[in-house]
């Protein structure tokens, strides 16, 4: 009894192990589909080889929405933390977390990284300090999360070529919806299953508002201020919603409706409602076309219905031509392969130290892709320097939606000169996106992006943001139902009138000197 008391009256009491090991708590923000973080064999590994005792506690994504701003203001933060809190989290608290670029001596793996990606040490620059490190999951992965995907299956037994204009697509989406390509004797086709608005953004994953990309106009739908409509045309900021090409495209959209080409309820059915109307039939589809990833939107990559799908170039909006015609710009500005939320640490964790040497282990070669691809052994094996393959354990694994690994939400980096056979996620969305190369290269560089290091001051972050939320929430439900019902002179005017008089000009303004300030 004397001894255990003793070492919880000591000055490292909660700090280290009876036996002495440094105590170091990491919070991992997971998905549903993945194995808890403790039960990894690499995670088992990386506590034994930094000489530390790793209290592990795993978040849900859905959980950790409502927990974050809890934890920040009571200042319950873990020592360390994966995937939990975003820079402008911590820069607006930056009492609570630890400025990394103080630490870089003790850190030579991520030294190694910002040397291979000075993009991502960019990206996490706020202000000059450093309360984030940033992740980078491949090479593969330099490309957009967004792609147009259509039923080659359909088209082909139909005799139908790709579409290159919107004149042509909808034909096509005509063709889908009365002469049966699925073969059922039903006409249950869906030509193009929209996903719903958002409710709080304008844009965002999979939105139908890509087709602002067949206008010229660059979107950036994986993250960025793209998501609020704000872009870039050769170099001056604007704000699509005042563009005579968003005006096109809900117009467009509204005729796909009428025609009985997307689904009636697209713009207010659930995510889950959309998602399901994807899989529908099994073997026979009943979706033509979609934006989405890649063609796991359809079911595992690989399946029958999967493998019916390609993607395509979107097609150009009518008075704009091929050359001028582009895509999203997420993938070349790097906003897929890297986030810049993958590790932080609290300004208080107890043992210092240990936590530098856990955060460098994982951002060594070794253990990034465990995290990526699990462990060694049963689930990745090494084939040679810097190559790897995935086991039919891991592939299986992914198919019953129980990862042992953090995949994308991995704390490290994959190299460029690391490979890996089996990868059926990378090696997917880098065969979909080469069917924008041409469009990708006729964006003509940042003039007409926003990259993904452009970034706000704390203040400046503060005033875009209370704007946006009063912009949105009052323009958001006429442009719904424009994009049902398509545009009149009086909407457009109203949407107009509204967006000058609520402060839209001043965020522009905003982003427009932030972009100056990296980009000119």
């Amino acid at each position: 009894m004397i001894v255990p008391l003793a070492a919880c009256g000591s000055a490292d009491a909660g700090k280290t192990t009876v036996d002495g090991k440094p105590i170091v708590k990491i919070l991992v923000v997971q998905g549903t589909p993945q194995l808890p973080v403790k039960d990894m064999q690499w995670a088992k590994d990386l506590e034994k080889e930094s000489g530390a005792k790793i209290e592990w506690k795993t978040v849900l994504d859905s959980a950790w929405s409502q927990q974050k701003n809890a934890s920040i203001a009571a200042n319950d933060i873990a020592d360390l933390n994966i995937r939990a809190y975003r820079p402008e989290d911590a820069a607006q608290n930056p009492e609570a977390f630890e400025d990394f670029l103080a630490d870089l001596d003790k850190l030579p793996n991520v030294k190694a990284f910002f040397d291979a990606k000075p993009t991502a040490k960019k990206y996490v620059d706020v202000d000059g300090k450093m309360y984030t490190l940033p992740s980078d999951r491949g090479k593969a992965f330099a490309a957009s999360g967004q792609h147009m995907l259509i039923n080659k299956q359909w088209l082909d037994k139909l005799g139908l070529d790709v579409p290159i204009t919107w004149d042509e697509l909808t034909q096509v989406f005509e063709a889908f919806k009365t002469q049966d390509p699925n073969g059922n004797g039903k006409a249950d086709e869906i030509p193009m299953n929209l996903a719903p608005l958002p409710a709080e953004s304008l844009g965002g994953w999979s939105n139908p508002f890509l087709f602002l990309n067949s206008t010229g106009i660059v979107t950036h739908y994986n993250s960025g201020p793209s998501q609020q409509g704000y872009y870039v045309k050769d170099g001056k900021v604007g704000n699509v919603m005042q563009t005579d090409q968003f005006r096109q495209v809900l117009d467009y959209l509204a005729s796909l409706k009428k025609a009985g080409l997307v689904p009636s309820d697209w713009v207010t059915a659930s995510s889950d409602v959309y998602r399901s109307r994807n899989k529908v039939g099994g073997s026979a589809a009943q979706v033509g076309a979609i934006f989405g990833w890649d063609q796991s939107g359809f079911g595992n990559i690989g399946s029958e219905l999967a493998n019916q799908y390609i993607s395509i170039p979107v097609p150009s909006a009518p008075g704009v031509s091929a050359d001028e015609t582009v895509w999203d710009a997420s993938g070349i500005s790097g906003a897929n392969e890297f986030e810049d939320y993958h590790m932080s640490m609290s300004s208080k964790a107890a043992n210092k130290e240990a936590c530098l040497k856990i955060i460098d282990l994982l951002y060594s070669e070794k253990y990034s892709v465990q995290q990526m691809w699990g462990s060694f052994g049963t689930y990745l094996k090494q084939t040679g320097d810097h190559s790897y393959a995935l086991t039919d354990a891991m592939k299986k694994a992914q198919d019953d939606q129980k990862v042992p690994a953090l995949e994308d939400r991995l704390a490290g980096w994959i190299p460029d000169e690391v490979t890996a056979e089996g990868d059926r996620n990378a090696d997917s969305i880098s065969a979909v996106d080469k069917a924008n190369d041409e469009q990708y290269r006729n964006i003509g560089g940042e003039k007409n992006y926003f990259p993904i290091y452009v970034r706000l001051t704390v203040d400046e972050q503060n005033t875009v943001t209370n704007n946006n939320t009063t912009i949105l929430s009052t323009v958001l439900p006429l442009i719904a139902k424009m994009a049902q019902n398509g545009v009149d002179d009086a909407s457009w005017n109203t949407l107009q009138s509204q967006l000058e008089s609520l402060n839209l000009q001043q965020n522009i303004d905003i982003w427009q000197k932030a972009y100056d300030k990296v980009v000119k």
